[in-house]
């Protein structure tokens, strides 16, 4: 047996021994006003699509018990939301006896579903650059089909903001259910509340209200690779100083980059990795939500995260830095777009980089952005959060 079945023998394994912890669980009761959130296997804080739900169903129905399983119950949450530790009893207790799952992640391998209850998975991105499932081809580990057909065939609904997203979760997620068509949930606040999110960004980091920032989101590298779970968090090859120096030239202002490593990098690492210390550089990989502090920069800068979406959903300027494009696709299986089908410019280099930063015109990207959405059928109105709020409580009878 290589060492690949070996592992994969173990899960399985391991995944017979917490359904039974499920069987057992479900002797108590299902608890008709009790809603069970996590993001990123615990790995994330208050955070994502299932942040933004939560908010939105505590307004709606203040009666509800929320539970958060988290790996970390340092974290901050609202005193409406309990605070659980991300452990196999725990999952297997409180998912037993909750009405209602909301997750943007897969569920551990093994877990069980009751009759009654509603799982609602919102993913932790709509329209994406990486091949997930089965668009990795060859690149997609055995493991991560298992896992990933059931925890899909445990999913009731799906939220979608898209045609495209619709038309594609059958191969990216193994899932072939019913979506909801809600919008992201995430989104709602860079849409509504971008005045607010760029004053509180900057009174939290002591900056001036006319600093501009540019967020730098560099995507999650890992997962399942070749039949074993890896994290990697590799030096940044962006030459800062050359970065800012050019946005201040482009636009004749002072700009900061805000640094944010992607949720389960920052639940094992304190800060982003840099070859040396800068001012200009603001470190908040602790906060748990992308989406409060995307909402307040000016600029956003990843390589294939997800983010680069939300942001242009909202009119934020976004850049794409890919230099290790050749490995990365060696790795995770080919790019879901084409360069020329993005409205983003793309550099795989610091001097295309600075090129692309000098040539950038506003009004022509985001004349792009909404043909590219137009064309894929891309509906982000600002209202996701509330919309699958009262379809939850209409479909899970709260």
């Amino acid at each position: 047996m290589s060492a690949t079945e070996e592992y994969i023998e173990q899960r399985k394994k391991q995944a017979g021994q917490l359904s039974e912890k499920f069987l057992e669980m479900q002797k108590y009761p299902i608890e008709n006003d009790k809603i069970v959130f996590s993001a990123f296997e615990g790995d994330g804080g208050f955070c994502c699509n299932p942040r933004y739900i939560a908010e939105a169903l505590h307004r709606k129905r203040p009666d509800c018990r929320m539970i958060w399983l988290t790996k970390d119950v340092t974290r901050a949450f609202p005193d409406y939301i309990e605070a659980l530790e991300y452990t196999e009893e725990n999952i297997a207790y409180h998912l037993s006896t909750a009405r209602v799952w909301v997750d943007n992640y897969r569920k551990p391998f093994g877990t069980l579903k009751r009759d009654g209850q509603l799982y609602i998975q919102t993913w932790h991105a709509s329209l994406g650059f990486k091949a997930v499932g089965l668009f990795r081809g060859a690149a997609f580990p055995e493991i991560a089909r298992l896992v990933s057909e059931w925890d899909s065939n445990l999913i009731d609904y799906m939220i979608s903001n898209s045609d495209y997203c619709d038309r594609i979760y059958p191969k990216k997620i193994l899932y072939n259910g019913p979506t909801i068509r809600s919008g992201s949930p995430r989104v709602d606040c860079l849409i509504n509340d971008k005045k607010k999110l760029h004053h509180d960004i900057r009174m939290k980091y002591n900056l001036t209200e006319n600093t501009k920032l540019l967020l730098y989101a560099p995507t999650f590298r890992g997962g399942n690779q070749r039949g074993r779970k890896c994290v990697v968090a590799p030096m940044p090859s962006v030459d800062f100083d050359r970065l800012i120096s050019a946005l201040n030239a482009k636009t004749g202002d002072n700009w900061k980059v805000v640094l944010k490593l992607h949720p389960q990098l920052a639940a094992i690492m304190d800060e982003m990795p840099l070859p040396q210390n800068d001012n200009r550089l603001i470190d908040v990989s602790k906060e748990p939500d992308i989406s409060f502090v995307m909402g307040g920069c000016d600029a956003v800068l990843t390589d294939y995260s997800s983010c680069a979406f939300d942001a242009a959903f909202a009119g934020i300027p976004v850049f794409l830095y890919a230099d290790d494009v050749e490995s990365y696709i060696e790795n995770r299986g080919r790019f879901m777009w084409k360069e020329d089908e993005l409205p983003f410019p793309m550099a795989q280099s610091n001097d295309e980089l600075e090129d692309c930063i000098m040539k950038f015109d506003i009004t022509l990207y985001r004349s792009k952005c909404n043909e590219f959405m137009a064309l894929h059928g891309v509906n982000e109105t600002g209202n996701a959060s509330g919309f699958v709020a009262d379809f939850i409580i209409e479909k899970g009878g709260l």
